[in-house]
């Protein structure tokens, strides 16, 4: 059955429809409120919906899934390119009505615990964010008094009550008490920090897909969790080839005249994802006992950052790999083509 492409640009309270009526031909491209929008839907015949998948997407695309709508959720970028000239509500539906009939890769739905956990993640990196800045200003604030402190967290923990001590005689108190609680602050920070891995690590426990890909070499409880809610379906991935491509660590291609240049990274996809799984690698290189042949042949010929990126394309498809075909990780697993079958390249 062939499906009528409706394109949806959301918002807070107004969103904006476009669509070809089948039986008169005529355009529409009108608001709706609200509180109004699943009523739209609901009595309609099936309908391919797309919309960009932003803010709230999620939670739209899976009511209209639950009233039998086909919805595909894209990319900002992908959208952008058939938004011509001025840039509005109407345009930027009739946009999304273009970018939905056209092939391209779909964002997944995602569950509501799936996103639960992606929140889970950005309080903490929030959270570490602050951190680092409390830190940076407290050792910024004591160099304008000539404290210096060595680099680390654990260096100026040891250092700052000598520091404050010897400052206390020469500076305002309100200033040494101000300095006081920024640094007990790091504490508080600390908790918070760790009761969020605490959660984690208890969704952990309950969920098998985390539980499998934890096995893998550079993949620690961050990535693990991070890696099953952000991927959502692991079978809409192709390969783990795709997989990896679509997280940005392969390289990104120019080309004209039939000449292909390959150059870094095309640091597509989710940053945060891209960042945990080159850490894992590195995490690999540094503390493996026997990182394997492949790894000591790359490292005699290519620069260390190269061997890092190399290694964390190669954990992507690996947690592709355990995800899509549901077995357990296997070290020194090698995927055996079946006889007669040709390689696609």
């Amino acid at each position: 059955m062939d499906l009528t492409p409706v394109g949806i640009d959301i918002a807070k309270t107004v969103f904006q429809v476009h669509y070809i009526n089948q039986d008169t031909g005529e355009v529409v491209n009108k608001p709706i409120r609200r509180a109004a929008f699943l009523e739209h839907f609901s009595n309609r015949a099936p309908c391919l919906i797309g919309m960009e998948a932003c803010g709230g997407a999620h939670h739209w695309a899976r009511k209209l899934v639950e009233m039998g709508h086909q919805v595909k959720l894209m990319p900002g970028e992908f959208v952008k390119a058939f938004n011509i000239r001025n840039k509005n509500d109407a345009a930027d539906a009739r946009a999304i009505w273009l970018a939905v009939q056209q092939p391209g890769k779909a964002v997944a739905v995602k569950t509501e615990m799936q996103q639960a956990m992606l929140a889970l993640h950005r309080a903490r990196e929030q959270l570490v964010k602050f951190r680092t800045m409390q830190i940076n200003s407290l050792r910024g604030l004591l160099a304008e008094y000539g404290e210096v402190s060595a680099k680390g967290r654990a260096s100026l923990d040891k250092a700052i009550p000598g520091i404050l001590a010897r400052v206390a005689d020469r500076l305002p108190a309100v200033l040494i008490d101000t300095l006081r609680e920024q640094w007990a602050g790091l504490t508080k920070l600390d908790e918070q920090i760790a009761a969020i891995e605490r959660r984690m690590r208890e969704w952990k426990k309950d969920d098998r897909a985390v539980k499998a890909i934890s096995e893998i070499p550079g993949v620690g409880l961050l990535t693990a969790t991070a890696a099953v809610a952000m991927m959502g379906d692991a079978k809409a991935f192709r390969s783990g080839r795709e997989f990896a491509a679509w997280a940005g660590l392969v390289p990104r291609q120019t080309g004209s005249g039939g000449k292909v240049n390959l150059h870094g990274i095309s640091k597509r996809g989710d940053t945060y994802l891209r960042t945990l799984l080159i850490h894992g690698a590195r995490s690999v290189l540094i503390h493996a006992n026997e990182p394997g042949p492949w790894i000591e042949q790359l490292k005699k010929r290519r620069h260390p950052n190269v061997v890092i990126v190399a290694l964390a394309n190669r954990i992507a498809r690996t947690i592709w790999a355990v995800l899509a075909h549901d077995r357990p990780y296997q070290k020194g697993y090698v995927s055996a083509r079946p006889a007669g079958t040709a390689s696609v390249s």
